[in-house]
């Protein structure tokens, strides 16, 4: 019962408290929000890459897991895959600054007020989606061991803050006020905790699925950095800027590997 606590905590981490964080952000003036985000963008990608290849990864490769290597790099790529499919279909799209391709092409005849309003339902939806998924990994990670499991809560809410600050932006342009959208995110964020509950009580008993999950996690977090997050970086290509990012994401590796490190 007191590793369900520990779920329980690390996935109100990983969603509500990333959903408050990111919201303080609103607090700032435009251009300063716009300067903080792409920080965070490239601390969560090497927090998500760490998280992945330091972490997950290897302890799906466990010996004491008795799983084939090239089951685990099938998975991985049916992972990957599967994510591409996901972000098609606008299930799993994370947006991280104003203007992107899922959301800015006005169709004829729809005005751009529905639009605006179907743009605020589709995060609203999707982030349900994405948080009950992470829910799942969370508890997953902590089933095969309590300090993978707190490593990847934090890889968690490293990408949900901008991920998040960005559906702020979205929702507040759809025409929800402040008080609304903070309401959404906080009740959409919900859904961590409650994938978290429910595969602890389902995946107790099915440790065999375990390396799986984790390999599953590990491609979403890839995917997540190198399809989502990584192109987003490219828009600055200024010697400074690059050598910023290069040191943020350096930074967000180092965090999960001396986090992973300290807690063994």
């Amino acid at each position: 019962m007191e590793l369900l606590f520990w779920i329980i905590g690390f996935s109100l981490i990983g969603g509500i408290l990333s959903v408050l964080f990111a919201s303080s952000f609103l607090l700032l003036s435009d251009n300063a929000r716009n300067n903080a985000v792409p920080h965070l963008v490239s601390f969560a990608v090497g927090a998500l890459l760490g998280a992945s290849l330091l972490g997950l990864i290897p302890h799906a490769l466990d010996p004491a897991f008795g799983v084939d290597p090239h089951d685990i790099g099938l998975t991985l790529l049916i992972g990957l895959l599967s994510f591409f499919i996901l972000e098609k279909l606008v299930l799993w799209r994370h947006c991280h600054h104003d203007h992107c391709d899922v959301h800015d092409p006005e169709p004829a005849g729809q005005t751009h007020d529905n639009k605006a309003k179907v743009a605020g339902t589709l995060i609203i939806v999707g982030d349900g989606i994405h948080n009950f998924v992470d829910g799942i990994l969370i508890a997953a990670a902590f089933l095969t061991d309590t300090h993978l499991g707190i490593v990847t809560a934090l890889a968690i809410a490293a990408h949900e803050i901008p991920q998040e600050l960005g559906d702020f932006v979205i929702l507040l342009h759809s025409g929800f006020s402040r008080k609304k959208a903070l309401f959404f995110n906080i009740l959409s964020s919900l859904g961590t905790v409650v994938g978290a509950v429910i595969a602890y009580f389902l995946l107790a008993d099915m440790q065999f699925l375990l390396p799986y999950i984790l390999v599953i996690a590990a491609s979403s977090f890839i995917y997540i950095a190198v399809a989502d997050l990584i192109p987003g970086l490219h828009h600055k290509v200024k010697p400074s800027e690059t050598l910023q990012q290069i040191s943020l994401i350096v930074a967000g590796t180092l965090f999960i590997f001396i986090t992973h490190s300290t807690l063994h």
